[in-house]
Order: structure tokens, then C-alpha cells, then sequence
């Protein structure tokens, strides 16, 4: 399976990824020249490409540099990880059911449009819940809420803080991702495997 991983911050999922190795990871793409990610993918020996939608004119020619920068690499299936952008509703087409996100919480509580990083972690501590965690899923047309492929839990303590919660999280997303990614590989050769109608 050939990866693309997709990142605007300092690309810590990324390098769970990277250093799990079972994945080809041959691009990584940031909206923001100044993400992390790009550095640990040059330092992997990974392609990168920096492709801000705001530096386009228009949707189309911004989909376009897209879809050439995966065609390029003949990327199979993409990861999202920490990225900040909606992904175009072409491109998601043209990837279905062979692109994730991972969210750090228990989809669908705690997601939507605005709730990322530690925003996240402020609500499930303001709603008072015990649980919390990390879902790996689908991505559709809407934030976070294509079909969940995998997900597991940390306790939410009486004393915890965003910042001691997200920690967790960010550990139990770091074994979790790849987890997810062996389960969209094996479903990616299930599905090339099957015989012809």
C-alpha cells in the first residue's frame, strides 16, 4: 500500500507511521511550509509537498495540484493526521474508503467542524465524562463522520487537564494509527483479492 500522509503540525502520527514499518509512506503533504511533519519526512527520505489551498485560485486548480502531487507517487490510500484542512469533495471521492482520519476522541461524541487538538480535550473535560480516546475512521464529505474502522479508550481523571488528557491520547494514538492502517491494508488486499463476477 502506497501512503500518503497528510499534516499540518509537527507530524508525531506521522512518525508512529514511519517507524512501525510497515507501511510505504511515499509522500507527505502540509498545508504550512513551517510543519514539523515536512521535517521528519525529508528525514525519512520521504517526498513531501507543501499545498496551501488559499495559495490557488479556486477550488479546481487547487484539487488539481492535489491529485497530481498523489497520481505522481501512485499513492493507494492516504492518512490523515493532524491535518487542518477539509479535504475537497473530489479528491475524497477519488479515495473513498481508502482514506482515514484519526480524531483524538470516541467519535461521535466530541467531533465536528472547530473541534480538534485541544479543543477536544477542554470539551470532554467541561462535559465531565470518564472516558475519552482515539478513533480512526473514514473520511467523507463532512468532519468526522465517515464509518469508524477502529477505536480505543483511555479513563478521564477527576484531575485530569486538557494538556494531561491530550498526553494520553497522544500515546494511545500513536499505537492505535498503525493498528488502523494494518486493518485498511488488509481490507485493501481482501477486496483486490476477490474474484471477478
Amino acid at each position: 500500500m502506497r501512503l500518503a500522509v497528510f499534516a499540518s503540525g509537527g507530524g508525531s502520527n506521522l512518525q508512529a507511521i514511519l517507524d512501525c514499518g510497515d507501511f510505504n509512506v511515499v509522500l507527505v503533504v502540509s498545508n504550512t511550509p513551517r510543519a514539523g511533519a515536512l521535517e521528519r519526512a525529508r528525514r525519512a527520505g520521504v517526498d513531501t509537498a507543501v499545498l496551501d489551498p488559499a495559495g490557488f485560485c479556486g477550488e479546481a486548480a487547487y484539487v488539481a495540484a492535489l491529485m497530481a502531487a498523489l497520481d505522481d507517487r501512485n499513492v493507494d490510500a492516504i492518512a490523515l493526521a493532524g491535518y487542518l484542512r477539509k479535504i475537497p469533495p473530489a479528491v475524497v471521492a477519488a479515495y473513498r474508503g481508502s482514506m482515514v482520519n484519526i480524531h483524538p476522541a470516541l467519535l461521535p461524541a466530541f467531533g465536528g467542524k472547530g473541534l480538534y487538538g485541544r479543543r477536544v480535550h477542554e470539551a470532554v473535560i467541561r462535559a465531565g465524562v470518564r472516558k475519552s480516546g482515539a478513533t480512526v475512521h473514514f473520511v467523507d464529505e463532512e468532519y468526522d463522520t465517515g464509518p469508524i474502522l477502529l477505536q480505543d479508550s483511555v479513563a478521564v481523571y477527576p484531575d485530569d487537564t486538557p494538556d494531561s488528557l491530550a498526553r494520553r491520547v497522544l500515546a494511545l494514538e500513536h499505537a492505535l494509527y498503525p493498528r488502523a492502517l494494518r486493518l485498511l491494508q488488509d481490507l485493501r488486499h481482501s477486496a483486490t483479492d476477490q474474484p471477478s463476477p
